[in-house]
């Protein structure tokens, strides 16, 4: 068998593949820095929205959903979830072309263990990095 009359060779594209569809990168995109769970007891009557701040700098936008049960029983401490209100927290940046969603990931986390640390008694958190696009 010959090789047919094309010289391009075939090249490997591993991880993100947007440049094959997108070259120029020319538009903002969304990717979350910061994923877990936020959780109060039951009793206490705490809104969550109120002893949060809705950003945390410049295109980085806290999200937070109360969710209608945990996805886990007991917490680590042995605490049944059911005795607990239990909210989805998520860190989004607006990142333009040409920037890393890992710059802003710093100074978010800094931003939001300031605000959690200031939170009531009572108030529990699970967050983990997550730094992949929002499609």
């Amino acid at each position: 068998m010959s090789r047919p009359d094309d010289d391009r060779a075939y090249v490997e594209q591993v991880g993100d593949d947007r440049a094959l569809w997108e070259p120029t990168g020319t538009t903002p995109r969304a990717f979350r820095l910061i994923q877990g769970y936020l959780w109060h007891p039951r009793g206490a009557s705490l809104d969550m929205t109120a002893l949060l701040p809705a950003t945390l700098g410049p295109d980085v936008h806290l999200l937070l959903d109360a969710m209608p049960s945990a996805p886990f029983a007991f917490f680590d401490d042995g605490t049944p979830s059911a005795t607990q209100v239990v909210y989805q927290l998520t860190v989004l940046a607006i990142v333009q072309p040409g920037h890393d969603p890992a710059e802003f990931l710093r100074s978010a986390a800094e931003r939001l263990e300031t605000h959690l640390n200031a939170t009531p008694q009572g108030v529990g958190w699970q967050l983990m990095s997550d730094l992949r696009e929002v499609d």
